[in-house]
């Protein structure tokens, strides 16, 4: 029989830190039939940690939302992946483009030693800012780097989202930006034999090798790790221009 996760010491711990030299409002939202968790959105200035925690079998996506302000009346409040102009998500996905940390968390019960989570970071809806992941303690095997240079820099104009000064803030992937079977893997295109690289997903993934750029992107860049503690920086290692160079 099954033993579901029970108390504090079975949770998941995930370190959230922003790296960035700007502010950010991470933004969490479980998959269907798992609790929303830290309310689905939080505040994080630079150089901010805050630790939040999960279910063992818990499954979801995080990413970062930018250029937010909640005190205004207009929707978007965030210029880049905003949750219906809340703070606090409480469940409702974020809108694309944004980097998107998926996660898989095994079950873990008092029966079975644990089993390996899968998690990823993916650009097939498009980017906005760099994401790591490690575990603690540091494991090589369960790590997904950053990215070699912002997507930002070298986003195709057919794919750039602009602010009002007409900065590069994000970056749509081909599917989102011309929403075609060929782009999307979808239909006659969704097998990893019809559905190959594009010139996008190429620039995508020169930019971020440690990231799914399309549908298909093989070898696949899912991790699998055992872990009870993980760390998430945005804007990791040595990235740290402002909103204006991403």
């Amino acid at each position: 029989m099954m033993i579901g996760w029970l108390g504090q010491g079975d949770m998941v711990s995930f370190e959230i830190r922003n790296d960035c030299s700007f502010e950010i409002w991470p933004g969490v939202a479980a998959n269907a039939g798992h609790p929303v968790i830290a309310d689905g959105g939080f505040f994080l200035p630079p150089g901010g940690e805050k630790r939040i925690q999960a279910p063992p079998s818990w499954t979801g996506r995080l990413w970062a939302r930018t250029g937010c302000n909640f005190s205004s009346i207009l929707k978007p409040a965030c210029q880049t992946g905003d949750c219906q102009g809340l703070l606090a998500c409480n469940g409702t996905i974020g809108l694309p483009p944004a980097t998107l940390l998926e996660v898989f968390l095994a079950l873990s019960t008092q029966e079975e030693t644990s089993k390996p989570s899968f998690y990823d970071v993916s650009l097939v809806d498009g980017y906005n800012i760099p994401i790591s992941v490690s575990s603690k303690p540091p494991n090589p095997k369960c790590s997904i780097q950053g990215c070699k240079r912002s997507v930002n820099d070298v986003c195709p104009q057919e794919l750039q989202i602009l602010d009002t000064g007409g900065d590069v803030i994000a970056c749509k992937s081909a599917c989102l930006a011309f929403d075609r079977d060929v782009f999307c893997c979808r239909e006659s295109y969704g097998s990893p034999e019809k559905c190959k690289p594009s010139i996008y997903s190429k620039l995508f993934k020169e930019a971020c090798p440690s990231y799914f750029s399309y549908a298909y992107d093989a070898p696949t860049p899912l991790v699998r790790c055992s872990s009870k503690s993980y760390v998430i920086t945005f804007c990791p290692s040595k990235w740290s221009g402002g909103l204006q160079s991403m």
